[in-house]
């Protein structure tokens, strides 16, 4: 060994000596939070950017065909970001494969106008195929605004329609000063191995709406609804909410779960709102799809997987990934889809993961 990389050998290991944590190769400095789900993420990019349109809430199935199916929100790209809770519709797209591209269908889900709970818009599609049928879970609302929003659903025996949904929503809010009494939204789906029909659902507890210490108003929780049938009626589990980060303190909360099913564990993605940081995705487990793990990160911010250009001035969520969900082939979860402000169009688009 010659004299420099002695000295530089021995000063390296006294500085370790000097830290507060030892010296370790990124093999050994793996981040805990991460969960096992995160690790398996490679990214594949954005997909289902329209030039006129915002796009969210991206729903993926594998169809008789073998095409991907997306079924996913759109709104004008002149009503801002902002437009979807008055201007949403549900669109479907498809595509040879589940990294794209997708070419728009049709849409299979506009507002019906007055009179109708989903006067004013469609959006939070989640696709299922059950008991042999389509179903599709969304939500919509009567005036535009948040009160109003309530889970609703339609089924189909073909992804290609015609698309039958029921005069009335499929899930309402909760008895006033009940922790649900506002809304129910963001729905999750899945038949349980028991027969039973299983529905999650956001509401939003509204005790310190207005907290000037929280920047976000209410705190966001999640409940469950069990049926007998896939059109119900679904009950309210007793002890809603089945996840609430509330007791974690400093307004800590979630939204945009997707639940399922596999290795006899029910499993959940959801978006953070205070656990690990604003943009992260969280992940938890279950043995009985009530009562949930500790969340770890389940995905991480866009700039941690792609390079990006500078956030535009008016989309004050960039670089967040929302709206995780799920595309299963052969029972097995292969890609994750999720949204994503930004894109070519500098709207909102898809964003896809393959899992591995």
């Amino acid at each position: 060994m010659n004299r420099r990389k002695f000295i530089i050998g021995n000063s390296l290991a006294v500085m370790a000596l000097c830290l507060p944590f030892p010296v370790m190769s990124n093999d050994f400095m793996e981040d805990p939070k991460l969960s096992d789900f995160e690790k398996s993420l490679r990214p594949v990019g954005r997909a289902l950017e329209f030039e006129d349109y915002y796009v969210w809430c991206n729903s993926p199935i594998e169809g008789p065909d073998g095409k991907i199916h997306v079924f996913f929100s759109r709104w004008p790209k002149a009503k801002g970001m902002s437009g979807w809770i008055s201007s949403s519709e549900i669109a479907h797209a498809v595509s040879d494969k589940p990294e794209g591209p997708y070419e728009y269908v049709s849409t299979i889900l506009a507002p019906r106008g007055e009179g109708f709970w989903d006067a004013t818009t469609c959006h939070n599609p989640s696709i299922h195929f059950v008991d042999g049928k389509y179903a599709l879970f969304f939500m919509g609302n009567s005036n535009g605004k948040m009160n109003t929003k309530r889970v609703g659903l339609a089924t189909a025996d073909s992804l290609y329609g015609p698309w039958e949904r029921s005069d009335k929503p499929l899930l309402l809010p909760g008895n006033q000063g009940e922790w649900d009494d506002l809304l129910t939204t963001n729905p999750s789906f899945i038949k349980h191995p028991n027969g039973e029909y299983w529905l999650y659902y956001k509401s939003l507890d509204t005790e310190n709406y207005e907290h000037p210490k929280f920047p976000i108003k209410g705190n966001r929780k999640y409940g469950l609804a069990i049926s007998k049938s896939l059109h119900g009626p679904y009950e309210k589990y007793k002890n809603n909410p089945v996840v609430d980060f509330s007791k974690l303190g400093d307004n800590k909360q979630c939204e945009d779960a997707f639940v399922w099913y596999e290795n006899k564990k029910f499993k959940m993605l959801a978006r953070d709102m205070g656990v690990f940081g604003m943009d992260n995705g969280l992940y938890m487990d279950s043995d009985d799809g009530i009562h949930w793990s500790d969340p770890l990160i389940s995905y991480q911010p866009l700039n941690k997987y792609i390079k990006q250009p500078e956030a535009p001035k008016h989309l004050n969520r960039y670089g967040r990934g929302e709206r995780p969900q799920l595309l299963f082939q052969n029972g097995k979860a292969t890609y994750l889809f999720m949204a994503s402000q930004g894109g070519k169009y500098e709207t909102a688009s898809g964003f896809i993961f393959k899992i591995v």
